[in-house]
């Protein structure tokens, strides 16, 4: 299933996305959580009753006609793992990590999956191709065997960066949390629905431009390696969101390098999960 928040004109709500139609989850069982990390926690007691909402087609909207949010508009936790392609290791002159490398990313700085990201005039504003997994029952010492029990879905993200702020300083978090550098969605494909997360093509556009392209086949770290890493250190909750690493082609490692600038237009996409695009302002 693909689920969703966007608005029609008023609140946000919940939608299951059906084509080029969605069905808005809370008109169809107002009984249902009137939140996606609500949904996300209750999941294994209100599974049933959104693959039946599903499979009877109630009345639905075009999905043209609505806005989608971000499908979790204030996640609890972001965090992100770097250096975790090979050719993006390659382009940074780095060393190739034995060890997970991982920061922060403030959760105000979650974004709509069409949103305007934030390029400063004059900054250095760079765009991150993402797989985003969100996690579900979460937990804390998860096992590797037991990591894709833990996780809801997937996501396309940009992890956003201003690279002057994350070189400053040997911590990577404020040069990564500014305001709206984190767009994510269009929705989240629900796990059962990708047969292997780790065999998926990726790819960055900027204006149309090919920036990235590869797959995720080529993690370092793969998804269950990441959950089962930090939940030997934090209690990972149902809508968490994992940023799960960027391939080669970034902005900054180009010849000479391209930073965003006002009225760019970053669009990522992921096989299977759908494309985000932002406008940058």
């Amino acid at each position: 299933m693909k689920l969703a928040t966007f608005t029609a004109g008023g609140t946000p709500e919940l939608g299951l996305v059906q084509g080029d139609r969605i069905v808005p989850l809370s008109r169809a069982a107002p009984g249902l959580p009137a939140t996606m990390i609500g949904l996300i926690a209750a999941w294994p007691t209100i599974e049933a009753e959104v693959r039946r909402i599903s499979d009877s087609a109630p009345n639905t909207l075009a999905l043209a006609e609505v806005r989608l949010l971000a499908p979790i508009p204030r996640p609890g936790k972001i965090f992100a793992i770097g250096l975790n392609y090979a050719d993006h290791i390659e382009e940074s002159g780095m060393a190739a990590p034995d060890k997970q490398v991982w920061f922060a990313k403030a959760p105000s700085a979650a974004n709509g999956p069409f949103d305007a990201m934030e390029a400063p005039e004059g900054g250095f504003a760079d765009y991150e191709a993402e797989m985003v997994a969100v996690i579900g029952a979460g937990g804390r010492h998860i096992a590797r065997d037991d990591a894709a029990a833990a996780v809801f879905g997937y996501c396309v993200g940009n992890d956003g960066t201003e690279r002057r702020w994350q070189h400053s300083t040997p911590q990577w978090t404020l040069g990564k949390s500014f305001d709206t550098h984190a767009p994510f969605g269009p929705w989240i494909t629900t796990a059962d629905e990708v047969a292997d997360p780790h065999a998926l093509g990726i790819r960055a556009f900027v204006n149309g431009e090919p920036r990235q392209d590869s797959n995720t086949r080529h993690l370092v770290f793969d998804v269950w390696d990441q959950v089962a890493h930090l939940s030997q250190a934090m209690t990972l909750e149902p809508g968490d969101l994992i940023y799960t690493g960027t391939p080669g082609g970034i902005g900054a490692a180009m010849k000479p390098p391209k930073f965003l600038r006002p009225g760019d237009v970053v669009r990522i996409e992921i096989d299977g999960l759908g494309a985000i695009e932002n406008p940058c302002a």
